[in-house]
């Protein structure tokens, strides 16, 4: 029995973590398909923060008939608000939405002008290095994580991958300095998966920590767009027909209930470099079967996209904690 137990728990960590991964590369995919569409809001609405109240609003109304209809949804909500009154979880480590708030807000002001490659390359150069800070600092869920040779080799062959595959787009100046507001939103993103998989740990339910998100994000998001609106007014586009340009908030409700799951089996790392692959993967795909004006994909790009999915292989047979 004793020997049966010994030998289980690093094949199921292994397991799970190898699963996460996958997981984790498949919400990826779909944070590209979110960036397209909160890219293209933002250009009808000629205002990226209203493009981003569209986003997370939508996402919310949502949640805010999902959680409260399902017994898991409500069980979470009462352990959410117990775990805050025994103090067992800190209010601020619900604030992870305002990091998501700024990543899609980030979408719809620079995506119409950097693009989808050279924004995520602003993304993953803030994300790789914060999620090493977050998980060696231990706010994940999952504890204090090694910074290991793999695990740093991981994260700098990503960034690598991306530089390879967008570094023709990278000439501008102007591009550059616009890249600034991604760069800080992919290093908000570390922090936000970290605590957000606190709340789903905290709670017991994806979907109540995915519900803390949407509504903390939405909040912050509405007080930057009273600003907004004082100081340039109310957005010169019209809401768009088609519907799925409506789909951004949805698809950000996958992608964060995903990473809340699964972050204390992979870490904030892993869990943030498989989602990079899955990003560069599904900006490819996009660029291949929904071409726009600038989009080029060629030996190199998919050369950087293969690179990346490498460099997450690497991280991911890293153990987590140093084996004993």
């Amino acid at each position: 029995m004793s020997s049966t137990g010994t030998l289980a728990t690093p094949a199921t960590s292994a397991t799970r973590r190898i699963t996460g991964v996958a997981l984790a590369t498949l919400s990826g995919l779909a944070v590209a398909v979110q960036s397209r569409i909160n890219g293209e809001l933002g250009v009808r609405l000629a205002d990226g923060i209203a493009a981003a109240v569209v986003s997370f609003g939508l996402g919310l109304v949502v949640l805010l008939v999902l959680v409260p209809a399902t017994p898991a949804g409500r069980r979470g909500l009462a352990a959410l608000r117990g775990a805050l009154t025994d103090g067992s979880l800190r209010p601020w480590q619900c604030l992870g939405g305002t990091c998501g708030a700024f990543l899609v807000s980030a979408q719809g002001l620079t995506i119409g002008t950097l693009g989808v490659a050279v924004f995520t390359v602003a993304v993953v150069a803030g994300q790789s290095g914060s999620s090493l800070a977050v998980d060696r600092a231990g706010v994940g869920p999952g504890g204090s994580q090694p910074v290991t040779g793999r695990r740093m080799a991981g994260a700098a062959l990503t960034v690598v991958a991306v530089l390879l595959a967008v570094g023709d787009r990278l000439g501008d100046p102007d591009t550059l300095g616009l890249a600034l507001l991604p760069l800080l939103a992919g290093v908000a993103v570390a922090w936000q998966q970290a605590v957000n998989g606190r709340v789903r740990m905290a709670s017991g339910s994806a979907l109540t920590a995915t519900l803390v998100n949407f509504t903390v994000g939405t909040a912050a998001l509405l007080v930057a767009f009273a600003v907004d609106l004082a100081v340039r007014g109310w957005p010169t586009g019209s809401p768009p027909a088609e519907p799925w340009l409506y789909l951004g908030g949805p698809i950000g409700i996958v992608f964060i209930a995903i990473a809340a799951a699964i972050v204390r089996f992979t870490g904030v790392l892993l869990l943030g470099l498989s989602t990079i692959a899955g990003q560069i993967v599904g900006a490819v795909l996009l660029d291949l079967l929904l071409p726009t004006a600038a989009s080029r994909p060629d030996a190199v790009t998919l050369l950087g996209a293969a690179l990346a999915l490498v460099a997450v292989m690497i991280a991911a047979v890293a153990p987590s904690r140093p084996a004993r």
